[in-house]
C-alpha cells in the first residue's frame, strides 16, 4: 500500500520567498535558521553565566602563576616569551643532538648516492653483444663488412624504450640526491658553527681584512687559553 501511495505524483511545496516590498531586508529567514541563531544566542548566554558565577563566588585569595606570567593584550591573555625556558646546557644538548640527526641523515644519502651510481655504471658499461671478426686481407674484411652491415645496430639502440625511462629517471634521482646532501652539508656546517659558539669562552669575529682565505661566511677567533 505504501509502495502505491509513493507512486501517486505530488505537488512540491516551495518555501516562501521575500515579498517584494521586503526585498531590502535580503532574503527571508526560515525556519532552520531561526534554529542555528537561537542555538548561537543561548550558547553565548550560558558561558556569560557560567563566567557571572565564577567571578560571584571566586576566593579573593586565591593565587596562580599565570597572574604574574601573562599580560593582556587586546582583552586576551598572552604568555610571557619563553625564550629562556632551557639552561644553555640543555640547549646545547638539543643542538648536538640535531646535529647528530643531520650527520645520520647526510651519511645515508651518500650511502644511496653510491649504490645509485654503480647500479648506473654497471648500465652504462655493460658488454657490446657486437661481433669481432678477423680478415685476412682487405677483400675479405670488405665481404664480412658487406655481408654483417645489415645486422649491424648501435648498442644504445638496443635498449628497450622502458629501460630508458627508468635509467633517466634514476639521473634525476642521482642528481636530486647530491643537490640534497649539498643542502644538508651546508646545514650541518651552519649547525656546527652555532654549536661551537655557545661553548664558553672568549671570542670575537674576524674583519675582511684579517681573514687570510676570503669566504662568505662569517670567521670567528676565539682567545688562546691555558688548559689546566
Amino acid at each position: 500500500m505504501s509502495s502505491l501511495r509513493n507512486a501517486i505524483s505530488r505537488r512540491a511545496h516551495k518555501e516562501r520567498a521575500q515579498p517584494e516590498s521586503r526585498k531590502k531586508f535580503g532574503l527571508l529567514e526560515k525556519h532552520k535558521d531561526y534554529v542555528e541563531r537561537a542555538k548561537a544566542y543561548h550558547k553565548k548566554e550560558e558561558t556569560l553565566r557560567r563566567l557571572k558565577e565564577k567571578a560571584a563566588f571566586r576566593n579573593p585569595d586565591e593565587f596562580y602563576f599565570k597572574m604574574i606570567k601573562t599580560r593582556t593584550v587586546g582583552g586576551v591573555h598572552k604568555l610571557e616569551s619563553q625564550a629562556n625556558k632551557y639552561t644553555p646546557e640543555e640547549l646545547l644538548l638539543m643542538k648536538t643532538q640535531d646535529i647528530g640527526y643531520i650527520l645520520q641523515k647526510v651519511q645515508s644519502e651518500k650511502k644511496k648516492i653510491e649504490k645509485l651510481t654503480a647500479t648506473l655504471h654497471s648500465l652504462d658499461n655493460r658488454p657490446s653483444s657486437r661481433h669481432v671478426y678477423f680478415a685476412e686481407d682487405r677483400e675479405e674484411a670488405k665481404e664480412i663488412q658487406s655481408r654483417s652491415k645489415s645486422g649491424t645496430m648501435p648498442a644504445s639502440e638496443d635498449i628497450p624504450d622502458h629501460i630508458k625511462r627508468k635509467t633517466t629517471a634514476s639521473y634525476r634521482e642521482l642528481e636530486a640526491r647530491r643537490n640534497r646532501v649539498n643542502e644538508l652539508e651546508k646545514i650541518y656546517t651552519d649547525m656546527a658553527m652555532q654549536k661551537e659558539l655557545q661553548k664558553k669562552g672568549r671570542k670575537r669575529k674576524l674583519r675582511e681584512d684579517e681573514i687570510v682565505c676570503p669566504t662568505s661566511k662569517p670567521v670567528f677567533k676565539w682567545r688562546a687559553e691555558r688548559k689546566r
